[in-house]
C-alpha cells in the first residue's frame, strides 16, 4: 500500500504542477523562452488553470478540477477495491472531459453550433493546449492505469498498464487522428460534402489498377507497379542485408569495420543525391553510358528512368536498414545448436539451412517487411528517376500539390497504399505462425558459431564486394560534385560551393557564421537529435510490451503502428498540417511538430528490430528476475535492455540519420524559423545551385557518421561470450558453461 500512495503521490503533484503552477494554454513563444513571465501569473495568454478558471471567464475548466476530486478522496481509501474504482473513474472521466472540451470550444467560442444551442454562447473562447493542461491530461491517464492496475489488470503490473495506456493515447493523438483527418477526405466532394460516388469512382480508376502489362500492350496500372517494385525491393534488400551480415559475423573478411560504414552510407544521404549520382553514372550522357557507346558502340538508352531505375536506387538506399535489423539476429543464433548439428554429422551448409537459417526467420521477415514498406513510401527515388513510371507516392503528392489539386484521391491512394502495407503485416505473421525462436537463454553458451560453408561464403563475399564497389563509384561522384563548378559540364576544380555554405569568418574576436547553410544545419542537428533518443525509448518499450505482455487489442495496436510507417510522407506532412494547425493541438510552424513527426514515422523501424532481437531472449530471464522481487520496469532495464544493444543501435542511428534525410514529410512541416536540411537541399536544386547542394549534402554525410560513431560508442555492444571464429572448435568452448555468463545474463 505504501508503493501504491508513493506513486499516486507524485501523480498527484503532477496534476496539480497542471493546474496551479504551469501555463494553461500554448505560449506562442515556447515554454523555455522568457517572454512570457510577463503575462504570469494572472494573464490571459500565460495563467495557470486555476487562474484561468477564476479570473479569465473559462468556467468549464471546473470540471477537470472536479473529476480530480475521486483520486484524492481515494489516496487515503482503506479498502482496496473501491480505490481501484475511483482511480478508474477519476482518470476516465477527466482525460474525457478534457479532450471533449479542447475540441469543442475553438478560439471564439463553440465549435459546433448545436452546443451553443444546449448551453448557450460563450464570453470567451480558448487557445490550444499547453504545458499545463497536458501535464493534467497525462495525470489522468496515469490514474487510470494506476486503477486498472490495483484491479489485477495484467497481474498489477502498475508500469506496463500505464506505458500500454500512455502509448495508446500517443498513437491515437500522433497516426490515427491526422491520418482520419486525410482520409475523411476520401469521401469528400469538391465542396466538402459526403460524396461515396466520387470514392468510388476513383478507387475504380483504370489508370490504377489496369494489367494491360501483362499482355505488352500498355504499362501496368500505378497500384500494381508500385506492388511489384515494393516486392522486388524488399527481397533484393533483405538478401543483401543477409550477405552483408553473414560477412561481418561470420567470415575472416578483412574490412570488416569499412564494410560497417559502407552499408551506412546510402541512409545518411538524402535520396535524390544517389538518384542524381545514378544519372551522372548510367544516364544518357553518363559516364558508364558514353564509355560503352565508345567502346562497345551501344547506343544510349533510357532504362534507367523507370522502374529498373528506381529498383537499383531504392536497393542501395535501403539494404543499410535490412542489415541493421538482421546483424543482431544473426548474432543471436546459438552456437551450441549448430554445433549440436555439426556433432550430429551434418556438413556446414545443411548447418545453415536447416539451423542457422530457420532461426534467423524473424529477422528475415521483419527485413523483408521495412523494405517493403520503405520503398512503397519513398518519394525522392521515384521523383528523380521515375521519368513518366509514376507509384503511388509520387501521384499523392501530385495530387495534393499539382496543377489540379484533387485531395480525395490523394485520400483514396493513401487508402490503397496502406492495404499493401497491412496485407504484408499479416503475411508476415503467418509465415512466423506464432513459432518460439528463442537463441538466447542467459543458461551460458560456450559454443561458438559454425562456419560458413564454401559456397555461401564465395557466394556472399562476392556480392558484398561487387555491390560495395558500386556504392563507392557511385559516392566518388557524389564528392566530385562538390569540388567541381558545375557538375556534369564544367569540370574545374574549386572550393566555391562549400566556402558558399560554410564559410566561417571572424570578426572583433567574435565568430561569425556566414554560410548560407548554418541556419538549416543547426536546426536539423537539434531536432534530430532530440528526436533520436525519443524514438528509440518509445520503440523498444513498444517492442517490449508487444512481445512480452498479452493485452487485448495487441494485434491491432500493433496494427496501428504501421500505419504512420505506411502512409507516405507527403500525406504525414499534409495531415499533420490540417490536425495540428487549431485546437486542441497547435503545433504547425513549430519544431515540436517536426520532432513529434520524426518519433512517431521512424518509431516503427525500433519496434520491427525490438521485436526480432527480444523474440530470440528467453522469457526465463524475465521470470527469474520477477521471482526474485523485481518489478517490470527494473526487469526491462537491468536484463531486457542491455541485451537490445544492437536494436537499440539501429533503433538510434535510423531515426537520426532519417530525421536530416526525410523530405516528403518535411517539405510540409519545415517554417522560415524552423529549415531542415532537405528541405533547404531542395530549394538549392530548384534554383539549380547544385554544387552547394553536392557540398551540403557531403558535409552531412561527414556528420552522421561521426554521430552514428558516437552512439554506438556510447551504447556499446552486447556481449554474449561468443568469439568470431568462424572454423572448428577451441580449447576455450569446453570451458565450464558458467564462466561464459555475462553479466547481462546473470542480472536476473
Amino acid at each position: 500500500m505504501n508503493r501504491r500512495n508513493h506513486r499516486l503521490d507524485w501523480v498527484l503533484a503532477l496534476a496539480v504542477l497542471g493546474l496551479a503552477i504551469l501555463p494553461w494554454y500554448r505560449l506562442e513563444s515556447g515554454l523555455l523562452s522568457t517572454g512570457w513571465l510577463s503575462d504570469y501569473p494572472l494573464g490571459a495568454k500565460a495563467g495557470p488553470g486555476l487562474v484561468q478558471l477564476a479570473l479569465q471567464g473559462r468556467g468549464w475548466l471546473c470540471l477537470p478540477l472536479l473529476a480530480l476530486l475521486p483520486a484524492v478522496w481515494a489516496r487515503f481509501a482503506a479498502n482496496p477495491v473501491p480505490r481501484a474504482r475511483l482511480l478508474v473513474a477519476s482518470g476516465l472521466a477527466g482525460a474525457a472531459i478534457m479532450v471533449l472540451q479542447g475540441f469543442a470550444i475553438a478560439y471564439s467560442g463553440w465549435r459546433w453550433p448545436v452546443f451553443e444551442v444546449w448551453f448557450g454562447a460563450l464570453g470567451t473562447g480558448q487557445e490550444a493546449f499547453g504545458a499545463g493542461a497536458t501535464a493534467l491530461l497525462t495525470a489522468f491517464l496515469l490514474l487510470f492505469s494506476f486503477g486498472l492496475a490495483e484491479r489485477g489488470v495484467l497481474r498489477g503490473d502498475a508500469f506496463v498498464v500505464s506505458a500500454i495506456t500512455i502509448l495508446i493515447a500517443m498513437v491515437a493523438t500522433f497516426v490515427f487522428y491526422p491520418v482520419g483527418m486525410v482520409l475523411v477526405g476520401a469521401f469528400q466532394g469538391i465542396d466538402g460534402g459526403f460524396d461515396p460516388a466520387g470514392f468510388l469512382k476513383t478507387l475504380t480508376d483504370p489508370s490504377i489498377w489496369t494489367l494491360r502489362c501483362l499482355s505488352g500492350s500498355g504499362r501496368c496500372g500505378v497500384a500494381w507497379s508500385t506492388l511489384t517494385l515494393a516486392i522486388a525491393t524488399g527481397i533484393g534488400s533483405t538478401l543483401l542485408g543477409l550477405a552483408f551480415a553473414l560477412v561481418a559475423t561470420r567470415t575472416r573478411f578483412p574490412f570488416k569495420r569499412a564494410l560497417r560504414l559502407l552499408t551506412i552510407l546510402p541512409i545518411i544521404t538524402p535520396p535524390f543525391v544517389v538518384g542524381l549520382a545514378l544519372i551522372l553514372l548510367f544516364g544518357r550522357s553518363g559516364v558508364v553510358t558514353q564509355g560503352l557507346a565508345f567502346l562497345f558502340d551501344i547506343p544510349p538508352g533510357r532504362w534507367l528512368y523507370g522502374p529498373a531505375g528506381i529498383w537499383i536506387a531504392q536497393v542501395l538506399s535501403f539494404t543499410p536498414i535490412a542489415f541493421l535489423v538482421l546483424i543482431g539476429v544473426v548474432q543471436g543464433v546459438s552456437p551450441a545448436m549448430e554445433e549440436a548439428a555439426q556433432t550430429l554429422k551434418a556438413d556446414r551448409w545443411r548447418t545453415f539451412v536447416t539451423v542457422s537459417l530457420p532461426l534467423m526467420r524473424p529477422g528475415l521477415a521483419n527485413a523483408f517487411l521495412v523494405g517493403f514498406i520503405e520503398s512503397l513510401a519513398d518519394f525522392g527515388n521515384p521523383m528523380v528517376l521515375g521519368g513518366s513510371h509514376g507509384v503511388l507516392s509520387t501521384e499523392i503528392f501530385f495530387a495534393v500539390v499539382g496543377a489540379q489539386t484533387d485531395p480525395a484521391r490523394a485520400a483514396v491512394l493513401a487508402l490503397i497504399l496502406l492495404s499493401f502495407t497491412l496485407t504484408a503485416f499479416v503475411a508476415q505473421r503467418l509465415w512466423l505462425g506464432g513459432k518460439n525462436f528463442t537463441t538466447v537463454t542467459g543458461k551460458g553458451d560456450s559454443g561458438q558459431h559454425a562456419g560458413l560453408s564454401r559456397g555461401v561464403a564465395a557466394l556472399s563475399i562476392g556480392v558484398v564486394s561487387v555491390w560495395s564497389a558500386f556504392t563507392l563509384v557511385v559516392y566518388a561522384m557524389i564528392l566530385f560534385g562538390g569540388f567541381v563548378k558545375t557538375w556534369g559540364l564544367d569540370h574545374r576544380l574549386t572550393l566555391e560551393h562549400y566556402t558558399r555554405a560554410f564559410a566561417v569568418t571572424f570578426d572583433h574576436g567574435t565568430l561569425l557564421w556566414n554560410g548560407v547553410a548554418w541556419g538549416s544545419f543547426w536546426t536539423t542537428m537539434e531536432i534530430a537529435l532530440i528526436s533520436a533518443p525519443l524514438t528509440a525509448v518509445v520503440g523498444l518499450i513498444t517492442a517490449y510490451l508487444i512481445v512480452r505482455q498479452n493485452f487485448a487489442g495487441r494485434s491491432v495496436f500493433e496494427f496501428a503502428l504501421m500505419m504512420s510507417f505506411a502512409i507516405p510522407g507527403t500525406i504525414i506532412g499534409v495531415s499533420y498540417v490540417f490536425a495540428f494547425n487549431l485546437p486542441p493541438v497547435e503545433m504547425t510552424g513549430t519544431a515540436l511538430i517536426l520532432i513529434v513527426c520524426f518519433v512517431f514515422r521512424n518509431m516503427p523501424v525500433g519496434v520491427r528490430g525490438g521485436v526480432a532481437a527480444m523474440s530470440q531472449i528467453d522469457r526465463s530471464l524475465d521470470e527469474a528476475s520477477l521471482t526474485l522481487g523485481a518489478n517490470s520496469f527494473t526487469t526491462a532495464r537491468r536484463v531486457i535492455l542491455p541485451l537490445l544493444r544492437p536494436a537499440i543501435v539501429a533503433a538510434l542511428v535510423y531515426s537520426f540519420v532519417r530525421s536530416i534525410t526525410s523530405i516528403s514529410a518535411v517539405i510540409f512541416l519545415v517554417s522560415a524559423q524552423y529549415n531542415m536540411a532537405t528541405a533547404y537541399i531542395v530549394g538549392l536544386v530548384e534554383n539549380g545551385s547544385y554544387g552547394v547542394a553536392i557540398a551540403y549534402s557531403s558535409v552531412l554525410i561527414v556528420v552522421m557518421i561521426a554521430v552514428i560513431g558516437g552512439f554506438q560508442a556510447l551504447v556499446g555492444e552486447r556481449r554474449l561470450r561468443r568469439e568470431d571464429r568462424v572454423a572448428g572448435l577451441s580449447a576455450k568452448s569446453a570451458t565450464s558453461p558458467q564462466d561464459n555468463i555475462q553479466p547481462q545474463e546473470k542480472a536476473a
